[in-house]
């Protein structure tokens, strides 16, 4: 399904955070003429085009996103994988292992033990959902809401890990921090994590395995 949004924007309904990786990638390697921006969500993408052909883009759209649900199943592209180094001394690293029925070290093995994928970014520039935490470590946000949550906090909330890209509220879980610049307004892309890149998290000190 795709939906006007707004006075330039077109929301693709993709159904999957797969089928979202595909067509953002599809579209930024080849992108139709006029599309200023392409949002990708977990089961959505919004293409704002000011000024295209708005029947022109929909069957574009329409076309992409019939060619890559052909790939389903094929998983994401490879390619490198961004390593995050952490200090581990976050103030809710007790509380995650006590919810979780396990130590803090085990806390720590088993978000530094696998790769996580960007799935999206919102909340604020630069915030990604990553993708993949091991069910174990689920948590639900904070009953309150911390009122300043520093840059390079690494966190966790339901099913999804975060590194905080600046101060700013939050409630999710913090794990420990990185000193890795996720959001730079000088950089070109300004944030690090982009949707469908691969990230792993490793104790500070300790070399990537």
């Amino acid at each position: 399904m795709i939906r006007r949004a707004g006075e330039h924007g077109l929301l693709v309904e993709t159904g999957s955070l797969e089928l979202s990786h595909r067509l953002d990638a599809a579209l930024r390697a080849d992108r139709p003429a006029g599309v200023a921006e392409i949002v990708p969500g977990p089961a959505t993408v919004l293409v704002v085009a000011p000024g295209a052909d708005q029947a022109w883009l929909r069957d574009r759209l329409a076309a992409v996103v019939a060619d890559e649900r052909g790939k389903a199943g094929a998983g994401p592209a490879e390619g490198p994988v961004v390593t995050i180094p952490v200090t581990y001394d976050g103030a809710d690293l007790d509380s995650v292992a006590a919810l979780a029925g396990i130590s803090a070290d085990e806390v720590v093995a088993r978000h530094s033990g696998r790769e996580l994928v960007v799935g999206w970014l919102g909340f604020a520039p630069g915030f990604a959902y990553l993708t993949g935490l091991d069910p174990v470590l689920e948590s639900p946000r904070l009953d309150t809401p911390r009122t300043s949550v520093p840059a390079g906090s690494v966190a966790i909330a339901g099913p999804y890990s975060a590194v905080y890209p600046t101060a700013s509220p939050g409630g999710w879980r913090l794990l420990g921090r990185t000193s890795v610049r996720v959001w730079d307004v000088t950089a070109d892309p300004p944030s690090l994590f982009r949707p469908g890149m691969r990230v792993r998290f490793v104790r500070e000190g300790e070399p990537p395995s």
